[in-house]
Protein backbone atom coordinates (compact mmCIF):
# COMPACT_ATOMS: atom_id res chain seq x y z
CA UNK A 1 0.00 0.00 0.00
CA UNK A 2 2.50 2.40 -1.05
CA UNK A 3 2.63 6.10 -1.64
CA UNK A 4 4.38 6.51 -4.85
CA UNK A 5 4.34 3.46 -6.90
CA UNK A 6 3.00 1.01 -9.93
CA UNK A 7 1.60 -2.06 -8.04
CA UNK A 8 2.78 -5.86 -8.26
CA UNK A 9 0.93 -7.55 -11.06
CA UNK A 10 0.09 -11.01 -10.63
CA UNK A 11 3.40 -11.86 -9.18
CA UNK A 12 2.01 -12.91 -6.00
CA UNK A 13 4.03 -16.46 -6.61
CA UNK A 14 4.66 -17.49 -2.85
CA UNK A 15 1.76 -18.66 -2.09
CA UNK A 16 1.11 -20.54 1.62
CA UNK A 17 -1.34 -22.63 2.62
CA UNK A 18 -3.21 -22.08 5.92
CA UNK A 19 -3.03 -24.78 8.38
CA UNK A 20 -5.14 -23.97 11.34
CA UNK A 21 -6.72 -20.05 11.60
CA UNK A 22 -8.69 -19.74 14.56
CA UNK A 23 -10.39 -16.17 15.61
CA UNK A 24 -7.77 -14.52 17.75
CA UNK A 25 -9.54 -13.77 21.66
CA UNK A 26 -11.27 -10.00 21.88
CA UNK A 27 -8.22 -8.46 24.01
CA UNK A 28 -4.78 -8.50 23.13
CA UNK A 29 -2.99 -11.12 24.55
CA UNK A 30 0.02 -11.25 26.58
CA UNK A 31 3.66 -10.82 24.95
CA UNK A 32 7.14 -10.55 26.67
CA UNK A 33 8.92 -7.50 25.94
CA UNK A 34 8.04 -4.26 26.61
CA UNK A 35 4.89 -2.60 25.12
CA UNK A 36 6.11 0.76 23.30
CA UNK A 37 3.17 1.73 21.42
CA UNK A 38 -0.31 0.76 21.94
CA UNK A 39 -4.05 2.19 21.44
CA UNK A 40 -7.32 0.27 21.67
CA UNK A 41 -9.41 3.34 20.12
CA UNK A 42 -11.58 3.16 23.23
CA UNK A 43 -11.89 7.17 23.79
CA UNK A 44 -14.33 7.23 21.17
CA UNK A 45 -12.02 9.62 19.43
CA UNK A 46 -9.09 10.02 18.00
CA UNK A 47 -5.67 10.65 19.61
CA UNK A 48 -3.85 13.06 17.82
CA UNK A 49 -0.66 12.72 20.26
CA UNK A 50 -0.26 9.53 18.42
CA UNK A 51 -1.94 9.74 15.28
CA UNK A 52 -2.46 12.16 12.46
CA UNK A 53 -5.19 11.77 9.46
CA UNK A 54 -3.65 12.57 6.06
CA UNK A 55 -4.85 15.02 3.18
CA UNK A 56 -4.17 14.36 0.01
CA UNK A 57 -5.06 16.31 -3.03
CA UNK A 58 -3.38 13.89 -5.66
CA UNK A 59 -4.25 10.67 -7.50
CA UNK A 60 -1.61 7.82 -6.75
CA UNK A 61 -1.86 3.98 -7.38
CA UNK A 62 -4.92 5.01 -9.65
CA UNK A 63 -6.92 5.09 -6.49
CA UNK A 64 -10.36 6.82 -6.62
CA UNK A 65 -10.22 8.37 -2.95
CA UNK A 66 -9.02 11.75 -1.46
CA UNK A 67 -8.27 11.39 1.86
CA UNK A 68 -9.91 13.89 4.56
CA UNK A 69 -9.63 14.48 8.08
CA UNK A 70 -13.22 14.39 9.01
CA UNK A 71 -15.88 11.99 11.08
CA UNK A 72 -17.60 10.96 8.33
CA UNK A 73 -14.72 8.85 7.43
CA UNK A 74 -12.68 8.36 10.79
CA UNK A 75 -14.90 7.47 13.13
CA UNK A 76 -15.58 5.23 16.24
CA UNK A 77 -17.75 2.51 17.18
CA UNK A 78 -19.24 0.95 20.15
CA UNK A 79 -21.59 -2.09 21.30
CA UNK A 80 -22.87 -3.69 18.71
CA UNK A 81 -21.71 -1.52 16.36
CA UNK A 82 -18.11 -3.17 17.13
CA UNK A 83 -18.94 -6.57 18.04
CA UNK A 84 -16.21 -8.89 19.34
CA UNK A 85 -13.95 -5.60 19.54
CA UNK A 86 -12.57 -5.61 23.23
CA UNK A 87 -13.79 -1.84 23.67
CA UNK A 88 -14.64 0.00 21.06
CA UNK A 89 -13.22 -0.04 17.43
CA UNK A 90 -11.35 2.70 15.12
CA UNK A 91 -13.67 2.31 11.98
CA UNK A 92 -12.19 3.69 8.58
CA UNK A 93 -15.04 4.19 6.08
CA UNK A 94 -14.72 5.68 2.41
CA UNK A 95 -17.72 8.05 1.46
CA UNK A 96 -19.18 8.28 -2.40
CA UNK A 97 -18.84 11.96 -2.77
CA UNK A 98 -19.17 12.80 -6.76
CA UNK A 99 -17.43 15.75 -7.53
CA UNK A 100 -15.47 16.37 -4.50
CA UNK A 101 -12.45 19.15 -4.45
CA UNK A 102 -9.62 18.70 -3.10
CA UNK A 103 -7.78 21.61 -1.49
CA UNK A 104 -5.71 21.59 -5.07
CA UNK A 105 -8.62 21.99 -6.93
CA UNK A 106 -8.38 18.12 -7.64
CA UNK A 107 -11.83 15.94 -8.52
CA UNK A 108 -12.66 12.96 -6.41
CA UNK A 109 -16.23 10.70 -6.29
CA UNK A 110 -14.40 9.34 -3.31
CA UNK A 111 -13.37 10.28 0.10
CA UNK A 112 -11.65 8.42 2.91
CA UNK A 113 -9.32 8.10 5.92
CA UNK A 114 -6.08 7.71 6.40
CA UNK A 115 -4.15 7.96 9.75
CA UNK A 116 -0.20 7.56 9.93
CA UNK A 117 2.32 7.66 13.45
CA UNK A 118 4.72 9.49 11.29
CA UNK A 119 6.52 12.32 13.84
CA UNK A 120 4.86 11.02 16.65
CA UNK A 121 5.75 6.63 16.88
CA UNK A 122 8.25 5.12 14.96
CA UNK A 123 10.28 2.28 15.74
CA UNK A 124 13.61 0.08 15.00
CA UNK A 125 12.87 -3.62 15.38
CA UNK A 126 10.20 -5.22 17.55
CA UNK A 127 6.14 -6.60 16.62
CA UNK A 128 3.72 -4.46 15.37
CA UNK A 129 -0.15 -5.83 14.85
CA UNK A 130 -3.61 -5.36 14.74
CA UNK A 131 -6.79 -6.85 15.53
CA UNK A 132 -9.09 -6.41 12.13
CA UNK A 133 -11.78 -6.99 10.27
CA UNK A 134 -13.04 -6.03 7.22
CA UNK A 135 -16.12 -5.73 4.95
CA UNK A 136 -15.68 -7.46 0.92
CA UNK A 137 -16.43 -6.27 -2.26
CA UNK A 138 -14.17 -5.89 -5.10
CA UNK A 139 -12.02 -3.11 -4.82
CA UNK A 140 -12.46 -2.15 -1.33
CA UNK A 141 -8.91 -1.75 -0.15
CA UNK A 142 -7.97 -1.23 3.12
CA UNK A 143 -4.71 -1.75 4.79
CA UNK A 144 -2.45 -1.95 7.29
CA UNK A 145 1.46 -1.27 6.84
CA UNK A 146 4.55 0.75 7.82
CA UNK A 147 6.68 2.71 6.08
CA UNK A 148 10.30 3.97 6.55
CA UNK A 149 12.29 7.40 5.61
CA UNK A 150 12.97 9.21 3.57
CA UNK A 151 10.70 8.86 0.71
CA UNK A 152 9.63 5.69 -0.78
CA UNK A 153 11.35 3.11 -1.63
CA UNK A 154 14.61 4.11 -0.27
CA UNK A 155 13.09 4.25 3.50
CA UNK A 156 11.21 0.94 2.67
CA UNK A 157 7.53 -0.32 3.02
CA UNK A 158 6.19 -3.04 5.03
CA UNK A 159 2.84 -4.22 3.91
CA UNK A 160 1.16 -6.34 7.37
CA UNK A 161 -1.98 -6.69 5.51
CA UNK A 162 -3.76 -5.33 2.54
CA UNK A 163 -6.97 -6.79 1.56
CA UNK A 164 -8.74 -5.57 -2.41
CA UNK A 165 -12.11 -7.33 -1.28
CA UNK A 166 -11.83 -10.65 -1.73
CA UNK A 167 -12.83 -12.69 1.56
CA UNK A 168 -10.77 -15.54 1.67
CA UNK A 169 -7.38 -14.08 1.08
CA UNK A 170 -5.08 -11.56 2.25
CA UNK A 171 -1.42 -10.06 1.23
CA UNK A 172 1.50 -8.90 2.98
CA UNK A 173 4.77 -7.41 1.28
CA UNK A 174 8.04 -5.95 1.24
CA UNK A 175 9.55 -2.66 -0.50
CA UNK A 176 12.78 -1.41 -0.81
CA UNK A 177 15.33 -0.30 -3.00
CA UNK A 178 15.92 -2.76 -5.57
CA UNK A 179 12.38 -4.67 -4.92
CA UNK A 180 9.94 -1.87 -4.89
CA UNK A 181 6.32 -1.92 -7.15
CA UNK A 182 6.04 -5.56 -8.74
CA UNK A 183 7.98 -6.56 -5.67
CA UNK A 184 9.16 -10.53 -5.40
CA UNK A 185 8.15 -10.17 -1.89
CA UNK A 186 4.70 -10.77 -2.03
CA UNK A 187 2.60 -13.69 -0.43
CA UNK A 188 -1.58 -14.28 -0.28
CA UNK A 189 -2.70 -15.65 2.85
CA UNK A 190 -5.75 -17.93 2.15
CA UNK A 191 -8.59 -18.53 4.54
CA UNK A 192 -11.21 -20.48 5.01
CA UNK A 193 -14.86 -19.50 4.24
CA UNK A 194 -16.16 -19.72 7.73
CA UNK A 195 -13.31 -17.63 9.13
CA UNK A 196 -12.33 -15.31 6.61
CA UNK A 197 -11.25 -11.88 6.54
CA UNK A 198 -14.58 -10.19 7.72
CA UNK A 199 -14.03 -11.97 10.80
CA UNK A 200 -11.80 -10.26 13.42
CA UNK A 201 -8.15 -11.35 13.34
CA UNK A 202 -4.28 -10.05 14.25
CA UNK A 203 -1.89 -9.55 11.59
CA UNK A 204 1.41 -8.93 13.07
CA UNK A 205 5.23 -8.49 11.32
CA UNK A 206 7.96 -9.61 13.99
CA UNK A 207 10.78 -7.31 12.48
CA UNK A 208 14.44 -8.30 13.35
CA UNK A 209 18.14 -7.04 12.25
CA UNK A 210 17.85 -9.89 9.56
CA UNK A 211 14.24 -10.42 8.65
CA UNK A 212 10.74 -9.76 8.68
CA UNK A 213 8.22 -12.34 9.86
CA UNK A 214 4.22 -12.23 9.14
CA UNK A 215 2.48 -13.94 11.36
CA UNK A 216 -1.92 -13.99 11.12
CA UNK A 217 -3.21 -15.09 14.47
CA UNK A 218 -0.33 -15.51 16.00
CA UNK A 219 1.01 -17.97 13.13
CA UNK A 220 4.09 -17.40 11.11
CA UNK A 221 3.05 -17.41 7.36
CA UNK A 222 5.52 -15.23 5.48
CA UNK A 223 9.17 -14.27 5.52
CA UNK A 224 11.47 -12.58 3.91
CA UNK A 225 15.66 -12.22 4.87
CA UNK A 226 18.07 -10.05 4.49
CA UNK A 227 20.17 -12.41 2.50
CA UNK A 228 16.73 -13.07 0.46
CA UNK A 229 16.43 -9.23 0.00
CA UNK A 230 20.31 -8.24 -0.71
CA UNK A 231 19.64 -10.71 -4.33
CA UNK A 232 17.75 -7.67 -5.73
CA UNK A 233 19.21 -4.73 -3.78
CA UNK A 234 20.15 -2.70 -0.39
CA UNK A 235 18.42 -4.10 2.77
CA UNK A 236 17.47 -1.02 4.14
CA UNK A 237 15.19 -2.80 7.35
CA UNK A 238 17.44 -1.26 10.06
CA UNK A 239 15.85 2.37 10.62
CA UNK A 240 12.71 3.72 11.57
CA UNK A 241 9.13 2.74 10.22
CA UNK A 242 6.06 4.27 11.66
CA UNK A 243 2.75 3.00 11.20
CA UNK A 244 -0.12 3.41 8.96
CA UNK A 245 -3.99 2.26 8.80
CA UNK A 246 -5.92 3.48 5.79
CA UNK A 247 -9.40 2.50 3.26
CA UNK A 248 -8.01 2.61 -0.72
CA UNK A 249 -11.02 2.63 -3.12
CA UNK A 250 -9.81 0.91 -6.39
CA UNK A 251 -7.02 1.55 -8.18
CA UNK A 252 -3.99 -0.44 -10.30
CA UNK A 253 -3.94 -3.27 -7.86
CA UNK A 254 -7.57 -4.07 -7.37
CA UNK A 255 -7.65 -4.19 -11.41
CA UNK A 256 -5.17 -6.07 -11.78
CA UNK A 257 -6.86 -8.52 -10.03
CA UNK A 258 -10.31 -8.28 -10.76
CA UNK A 259 -9.89 -6.76 -14.26
CA UNK A 260 -12.98 -4.16 -13.62
CA UNK A 261 -13.57 -1.00 -15.16
CA UNK A 262 -16.87 -0.08 -14.67
CA UNK A 263 -18.55 1.19 -12.78
CA UNK A 264 -15.47 2.57 -11.70
CA UNK A 265 -11.37 1.59 -12.03
CA UNK A 266 -10.91 -1.49 -9.94
CA UNK A 267 -14.09 -1.02 -8.09
CA UNK A 268 -17.39 -3.28 -8.61
CA UNK A 269 -20.59 -2.37 -8.01
CA UNK A 270 -21.17 -4.26 -5.09
CA UNK A 271 -18.40 -2.21 -3.89
CA UNK A 272 -19.89 0.90 -4.74
CA UNK A 273 -23.43 0.13 -3.23
CA UNK A 274 -21.63 -1.00 0.00
CA UNK A 275 -19.98 2.86 0.00
CA UNK A 276 -23.14 4.67 -0.93
CA UNK A 277 -25.00 2.76 1.94
CA UNK A 278 -21.80 3.55 4.18
CA UNK A 279 -21.45 -0.41 4.87
CA UNK A 280 -18.21 -0.50 3.24
CA UNK A 281 -15.81 -0.53 6.54
CA UNK A 282 -12.35 -1.35 8.42
CA UNK A 283 -12.60 -1.72 12.16
CA UNK A 284 -9.69 -1.96 14.34
CA UNK A 285 -9.83 -3.35 17.50
CA UNK A 286 -6.00 -1.91 19.06
CA UNK A 287 -2.45 -1.58 17.52
CA UNK A 288 0.43 -2.66 19.78
CA UNK A 289 4.13 -2.31 19.07
CA UNK A 290 6.42 -4.13 21.72
CA UNK A 291 10.24 -4.46 21.88
CA UNK A 292 12.15 -7.58 23.57
CA UNK A 293 14.06 -6.06 26.86
CA UNK A 294 17.78 -5.40 26.05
Amino acid sequence: MHSKKTFFAAAMAAMLALPAFAQTKKAPTKQTGKVIFFDDFSTGKLDRTKWTPIVTGFHTNGELQAYVDSANVISFAKGAAAEGASNGALVLSPRYSPGFKTFDNQTFDFISGRITTVNKFDFTYGTAEARIKVVAADGLWPAWWMLGYPEWPAGGETDIMEFIGEADWVSAAVHGPGYSGETPFVNRLYMPKNNDATKWHTYAVEWTPDALNFKYDGVLMFRVTKTMAEHYGKWIFNDKQYLLLNFAVGGIYPYKINQIKKPYYGLSEKALDLIKTNKAKMLVDWVRVTQNSK
